[in-house]
Parts: C-alpha cells; sequence; structure tokens
C-alpha cells in the first residue's frame, strides 16, 4: 500500500499524490472507505489514475461518483473507460454538459481543432446523475454542495467541501481562466458572475483548480482578472463572445459627419491638450 498524501482532510490530489503531472488535477474526496473522482482526464491515463486508488487502498467498487467538472476532453475522455472499471460509480454532470458528454460531440469538447491539427476521440459516457446549482453529493459523511459557474463553458460546475471550492477552469494561480471560445459555448458576463461568487465566498479559503497549483483565495487577484474579462466583453479580441464593440458606435459616427481620419486625430490632439 502506498502512504496517502492528502492535500486537505479527506482530499488527494492524484499529480500531487504521483509526484509527477498526469494530467489535469484529479481530486479523489473520501470518508472512510467511499470516495468520488472529480474530474478523471484523458482516456490513456485512467489505467494509471485507477491503479494508483488501488495502491492507496481505495477498492474499486468503492467508488460512488464520477463527477465531470465540466466536457472538455482534457477533463472528461476518460469518463466511460473509468466507469468500465468502477462498477458503483455514477457518471455525475451538469445537465449542460450531459449532452456533449453523451454524444461525444468533437467541437464542443475541444478533441476537435482542425485550425490546430487537433483530432482525439471522444468517446461516449452515459451521465447517469445530473446536478445542478444547489444540489449535494453525499461520500460517505461528508455533504459537498455543488454550484453552477457558468463562463468556461455552459455546463461547469466546482464543488464546496466546507472551506475548500473545487473550482474547475474558473480561475487559476496566475489569474489566467479557463479558455473563452464560441464554439465552446463561453459566455463572459456569466464568467464574470461566477467569479464575483468565488471573489465574494468569504467562507472559503483555498481554491483547488481543475489545473495548476491550489492556492488560497485572493479576493484582490480575482478582482483583476474580473476587471480584465470586464474590459473583454468590449472588445472583439474573443469574436461573438463580445457583447458590444463601441468601435462600431465610433465608427458610424465619423461615416454619418463626413469626419476623415486627420480630422478625427485632429480633433483628438485638441481635446488632449
Amino acid at each position: 500500500m502506498t502512504r496517502r498524501r492528502p492535500v486537505f482532510d479527506h482530499v488527494i490530489e492524484l499529480n500531487l499524490q504521483a509526484g509527477r503531472r498526469i494530467g489535469c488535477n484529479v481530486y479523489l474526496i473520501y470518508d472512510g472507505d467511499e470516495y468520488a473522482l472529480f474530474d478523471i482526464g484523458y482516456e490513456e491515463d485512467v489505467p494509471e489514475i485507477l491503479e494508483l486508488v488501488r495502491q492507496l487502498d481505495f477498492a474499486l467498487d468503492r467508488c460512488r461518483y464520477l463527477i465531470a467538472s465540466h466536457a472538455d476532453v482534457d477533463h472528461a475522455q476518460g469518463l466511460a473507460r473509468a466507469r468500465s472499471f468502477l462498477p458503483n460509480a455514477q457518471v455525475v454532470a451538469h445537465p449542460k454538459a450531459a449532452e456533449p458528454l453523451e454524444t461525444g460531440d468533437r467541437i464542443i469538447t475541444y478533441a476537435e481543432i482542425k485550425a490546430q491539427n487537433i483530432d482525439v476521440p471522444m468517446p461516449k459516457a452515459k451521465v447517469e446523475l445530473l446536478v445542478d446549482e444547489g444540489d449535494r453529493l453525499q461520500v460517505g459523511g461528508l455533504s459537498i454542495e455543488v454550484w453552477h459557474t457558468p463562463g468556461h463553458t455552459e455546463g461547469q460546475i466546482a464543488l464546496k467541501l466546507g472551506e475548500l471550492l473545487f473550482s474547475g477552469d474558473n480561475i487559476f494561480i496566475d489569474g489566467s481562466v479557463g479558455v473563452i471560445d464560441a464554439h465552446h459555448g463561453s459566455h463572459i458576463p456569466d464568467f464574470i458572475r461566477s467569479l464575483e461568487r468565488i471573489r465574494d465566498a468569504e467562507e472559503i479559503r483555498w481554491l483547488l483548480p481543475s489545473h495548476g497549483p491550489i492556492f488560497r483565495r485572493d479576493p484582490a487577484m480575482i478582482q483583476k482578472t474580473i476587471d480584465r474579462l470586464t474590459q473583454y466583453q468590449y472588445l472583439l479580441d474573443f469574436g461573438t463572445c463580445c457583447v458590444h464593440w463601441p468601435v462600431l458606435e465610433q465608427w458610424e459616427r465619423e461615416i454619418a459627419l463626413g469626419i476623415l481620419p486627420q480630422e478625427r486625430e485632429e480633433q483628438r490632439a485638441e481635446q488632449q491638450s
């Protein structure tokens, strides 16, 4: 048996436990001999992950839940394979994540991005338990609260356990966020609201993201990220994820008034002097 190295009471992060990065962060949440796995990662890594679980003296038939934070391929490609080895586990996801998981949608899940020559399988996975805001998952004596935190995707969830928030791709230690992309179903106003919720959750001390190091909740850092995303809403950097582009109003005004580029720059210089 391998000695367990929990990051907090009732929580083991399997990359840290293994001593090397396997893939996305895989959290084993346990009480007694019952446990859940939050995200499973790529299909090819499932045998190593489950062998590590066995070495930690957790029986495969005592896994209660396989929880998908959302439907991205790097989080959920291995769900079907893992489920085949975990006879009593239920695959758990938000209703908005269930459809791409069950249909194996390769576009929404990022399994296929032709422009970048990304083309990997996305096996279909039956979602056996749908969860939404305020639902609770019971693992032994632990009661885990589900938060719906859309923005990166429509169907992203986070899990609250005491002062811990398993925060998915909402925010990382450097203030980065999960990818914003129209094909992915990203929505910047929702993203901002999810981040504001995390910023203001004073009962949360630690954020356990799906990529990178675990870190303390820092409202000032989260606010900087919110400020950046607030600007993104009005810039065309993210295409149709932009909610309004003020430059078009300026351009329409210049067209209507017949303002030439030189005249605009002269007016700007006068305003600044």
